[in-house]
């Protein structure tokens, strides 16, 4: 996966967040329940490190913001 940018987390409440499973559903599944309390800037793919068992998924997220309703 790429580098994180301190502008990802240059203040409190920014976070990036990182989800390995075992497969894309359950990243996902992951994505969209922290999706469902707070802000995130969701990702919409997954990558597979060479030489590791399952996917991850990187997202953005902002506890400053309230999930979108």
């Amino acid at each position: 996966m790429r580098k994180i940018m301190d502008a990802h987390v240059a203040q409190p409440g920014l976070a990036v967040v990182e989800v390995a499973a075992a497969d894309d559903a359950t990243v996902f599944a992951v994505q969209d329940l922290l999706a469902a309390r707070c802000a995130i800037a969701p990702a919409d793919r997954t990558a597979q490190e060479p030489g590791e068992s399952g996917v991850r998924l990187r997202f953005l997220l902002d506890l400053h913001e309230a999930a979108d309703a």
